[in-house]
């Protein structure tokens, strides 16, 4: 239950992180019946912006260059497919114009926001990447872009250097419905720190119990769930909501989350699996295009994925000819597909200690969706339901 009271608190406290002024154009996309986007537009409202709505998922990219946007607020799921599509095209170039496209790529990849720590050398470099390179990235987001909000889900710090490289803000922030949504942000303004989700709003309290578990206070705070006592009680005690997600303190001001306290599960053997961590880490392949760890209970963790159809469809072209023709589905899960999967997870389960490395998957050939049911409005998975639809993938695996 939110009142006015909270959405106005939660969009005062927001407002001073915004990197915009009245008249500047706002671009809208996000379900409106959503606290994340509805508190956006109470903002953009306070300080004077108009509000274009996109006609559609699917024309996002058409309507940034009509509107040319000053800002908009997305998930990493959008963010990641701008990304695809942008290495998609850069794929396509020819010759010297393909060795500038991946140099600037490999020198995004190394940006750092402490000035400090790029050389003299790195930031002539840069320069140029910028105006060669990065100047379309911005041009295909209408070119007038001050700072991309990102929320729901933790965007990989791999694509957030490129973006900040490119010269696009993005502004990393963290919150949940029941908080009004906003809690923290990473802003200009206030201070950045790449891989956590900044800094505690204006009048907003943030501490963390002993486990380790984000609480948040402020008049920003739901007054509980409707007609639940008891589930209210949970997670409200003594003014302080419990957010059910596990942080930690970077540099003893920016707040970094960790996992989900629910999300996480122990082994048969006993051992605490993260999958969040092991998510992000895995996804940021171009061979992948979704991961869910599972494995509560069990003796190892395993992994369902959804391969990437375009960049497996090109990796085919050059070395498995011919698998190329055959339909998606069918492409997706064949022998030669999990063959490179499976060479690709191996690749980055080093990252990993011994307990948490995917040593099963099965392959998946349709998307996780919203209109599916395994996807929220904001393009979090709906974990449950993803394990319950596809129990039967999941005894394969174990079995």
């Amino acid at each position: 239950m939110l009142t006015h009271e909270n959405m106005l608190a939660d969009a005062f406290s927001s407002e001073y992180s915004f990197p915009v002024q009245a008249r500047d154009r706002a671009l809208s996309f996000l379900p409106a019946c959503h606290a994340y986007e509805r508190v956006f537009h109470y903002v953009y409202i306070l300080i004077g912006l108009p509000i274009y709505f996109a006609q559609s998922m699917d024309t996002i990219g058409m309507d940034m260059k009509e509107i040319k946007p000053q800002i908009f607020s997305a998930v990493p799921r959008v963010l990641e497919k701008v990304y695809d599509r942008i290495m998609s095209k850069g794929d396509e170039l020819k010759g010297i114009k393909r060795k500038l496209f991946y140099w600037a790529i490999s020198l995004g990849e190394n940006y750092d926001l402490d000035q400090t720590k790029l050389s003299t050398w790195y930031k002539i470099q840069l320069s140029i990447a910028r105006k060669l390179i990065f100047s379309k990235w911005k041009d295909a987001m209408g070119g007038q872009v001050k700072g991309i909000a990102s929320g729901s889900a933790t965007l990989q710090k791999r694509l957030l250097r490129l973006y900040l490289a490119a010269g696009i803000p993005i502004y990393e922030g963290y919150g949940l419905t029941e908080a009004g949504p906003c809690i923290s942000v990473n802003c200009i303004k206030r201070g950045m720190n790449i891989g956590s989700v900044g800094i505690p709003l204006v009048g907003i309290e943030v501490k963390l119990a002993e486990d380790g578990e984000i609480l948040a206070k402020g008049k920003n705070i739901m007054k509980g769930y409707y007609k639940n006592p008891e589930a209210t009680a949970e997670v409200l005690k003594d003014g302080w909501l419990h957010t059910g997600d596990i942080g930690e303190w970077v540099d003893n001001k920016f707040l970094k989350i960790i996992d989900r306290k629910k999300e996480m599960f122990k082994t048969s053997g006993g051992k605490y699996i993260v999958p969040q961590q092991i998510e992000k880490t895995i996804s940021e392949s171009d061979l992948i295009e979704q991961i869910m760890v599972v494995g509560e209970g069990r003796k190892f963790p395993s992994a369902l994925i959804i391969p990437s159809y375009d960049n497996c469809l090109e990796w085919a072209k050059n070395n498995e000819s011919s698998i190329v023709n055959l339909p998606k589905e069918e492409f997706l899960i064949h022998p030669k597909v999990k063959d490179l999967i499976e060479i690709e997870l191996n690749r980055l389960n080093v990252n990993f200690g011994n307990w948490e490395k995917i040593k099963k998957f099965a392959i998946l050939p349709n998307e996780f969706t919203i209109e599916t049911g395994e996807l929220t409005p904001t393009l979090k998975m709906k974990r449950k339901i993803i394990l319950e639809k596809y129990k039967q993938q999941i005894e394969d695996i174990y079995n």
